[in-house]
């Protein structure tokens, strides 16, 4: 299975050490390495071991003997890569947020259920051990969620990633950061009916171009509910979500890697170890036809929340291009 990664950033390197690893299996080649800085992109292809390397996603895509794409990439240009992919027949990885509106999201969808090819979103938060577990509880009637709540604070009054790269891109702590925990919550929920969508998004910040602030809640027709807030002014980091259910209280702290439940705490997997199981989990459902855990369509419930907030901004302020979404 040849694999074509698209990126050179932290999850290009997450998904290439987790496709090196034993868990993808034996029949796994990395082929091709796609980036926009050629010396950057050489360093980081011989780095990996990928048999050859291209600035061009076009010249990538046009190789018949790639079978399966990991984009890895800025969000701003999910879409149209997404899009690319599915004309060129692949098979797809796509990083969050599959795209930077609803309607966006909605066109890959069709696009890649038209294509008939096996892809998948690179949704971490579902593929922990602890959610996996406590969706099977869930579903096996044993316990009940009754509210979620996350928060996401950093500093990033620049363009430095978390590894201290400089990249070329602006994030979307909307799009992007909170897709992670809404996500979460309605699959948690098992989709379930939602009642009402309230939000807040700050103004443009004045040197960062982007809203810095951000708040969601999520209200179901059966009176569960989701709270997600951050900022991206904070002093230092915060990463987290809080679970409550009828049965216990976990509060999952991401950036210490433990988890807190009323028996005590206890160590919990590094995020890049949710990496290995999306690869895993995407490599399985091309192997054996199926869909993989984060299919595109059951994504689509927690882009149209964040379509809701998005909304409410537009209103606000008017729809508008801004650094890393333009419309």
């Amino acid at each position: 299975m040849n694999i074509c990664m698209v990126g050179y950033g932290m999850m290009g390197v997450w998904h290439s050490q987790a496709l090196l690893g034993p868990a993808a299996g034996s029949d796994v080649v990395l082929h091709t390495a796609v980036g926009r800085r050629a010396d950057a992109l050489e360093e980081f292809a011989k780095r990996f071991g990928y048999r050859r390397w291209t600035t061009s996603l076009e010249e990538a895509l046009a190789d018949p003997a790639i079978d399966v794409v990991i984009l890895a990439t800025p969000s701003e240009q999910h879409e149209a890569q997404a899009l690319a992919c599915f004309a060129a027949g692949k098979h797809l990885l796509l990083e969050i947020p599959m795209g930077m509106s609803l309607a966006a999201a909605e066109r890959i969808v069709a696009a890649g259920e038209q294509a008939g090819v096996t892809w998948g979103l690179c949704h971490p938060m579902r593929f922990h051990i602890e959610q996996l577990e406590m969706r099977r509880r869930i579903a096996a009637g044993e316990e009940r969620i009754r509210h979620i709540a996350g928060r996401f604070f950093l500093k990033r009054l620049t363009n430095m990633g978390v590894t201290g790269y400089m990249r070329s891109w602006t994030d979307n702590i909307l799009w992007h950061h909170f897709c992670h925990f809404v996500d979460l919550g309605m699959f948690l929920f098992d989709y379930a009916p939602i009642r009402r969508v309230q939000g807040h998004l700050a103004p443009l910040h004045p040197k960062t171009g982007v809203p810095m602030e951000a708040v969601v809640l999520v209200e179901t027709e059966d009176d569960r509910t989701l709270l997600v807030h951050g900022s991206y002014h904070a002093e230092y980091r915060l990463y987290d979500k809080l679970i409550v259910t009828d049965r216990d209280t976990y509060f999952f702290d991401s950036v210490n890697s433990t988890m807190r439940t009323a028996a005590g705490v206890q160590p919990m997997e590094q995020e890049q170890a949710n990496c290995v199981r999306v690869i895993t989990d995407l490599l399985g459902a091309i192997r054996e036809r199926r869909q993989p855990l984060a299919a595109g369509r059951t994504v689509l419930p927690a882009m149209r929340a964040l379509q809701t907030v998005q909304d409410d901004w537009d209103a606000r302020w008017g729809a508008r291009s801004i650094r890393g979404r333009p419309l």
